[in-house]
């Protein structure tokens, strides 16, 4: 009986990689770092977890838990309240929609496929703050986060596909 309870305890510690990974790149996202405008153009970590997990393992994060840590990053970074949350659904979505097309696929796709909803993701925040200031803002500062992204997306899906082959596998 007791080996029971190790078992489940361990299964459901393992269901929650997803989530804890997303909640920690938030996290990690968040760390002000001494570097000038830093916090404009830091790479949206949390939109990769939520990206990496919708394909390989949405059955662990749902779009209530993408829109959940939305609104903690908003709560916890100042942004207006949804802002984020509305990002990382309206993302969660695209790729869940497109996720048979991602599986068995090269990461050279898969990076692009990010490339494209980094892209989207960036569009989607600078439209929604243009409509909350009732003018255009300048796209300086979400085309570079866009492009730092991108960049560093192997790193992360490095991370999560370790974490994914080990644990979840």
């Amino acid at each position: 009986m007791a080996a029971g309870i190790w078992q489940r305890l361990d299964q459901a510690g393992r269901n929650s990689v997803p989530f804890s990974t997303t909640v920690a790149a938030m996290l990690v996202g968040m760390m002000p770092l001494q570097l000038p405008d830093y916090s404009f153009v830091a790479p949206p970590l949390t939109l990769m977890a939520i990206y990496y997990w919708a394909i390989y393992r949405p059955d662990l994060l749902k779009p209530y838990m993408a829109f959940g840590i939305g609104v903690l990053q908003d709560l916890l970074g100042g942004s207006p309240l949804g802002m984020s949350a509305l990002v990382y659904v309206l993302s969660y979505w695209l790729v869940l929609t497109q996720r048979r097309y991602f599986l068995g696929n090269s990461f050279w796709f898969l990076w692009l496929g990010f490339a494209l909803v980094a892209v989207g993701a960036g569009a989607v925040q600078w439209v929604a703050y243009s409509l909350m200031t009732v003018h255009l803002v300048a796209p300086g500062n979400v085309v570079a986060q866009a492009l730092l992204a991108i960049v560093l997306f192997p790193v992360p899906a490095w991370c999560f596909s370790k974490l994914h082959r080990s644990l979840l596998s």
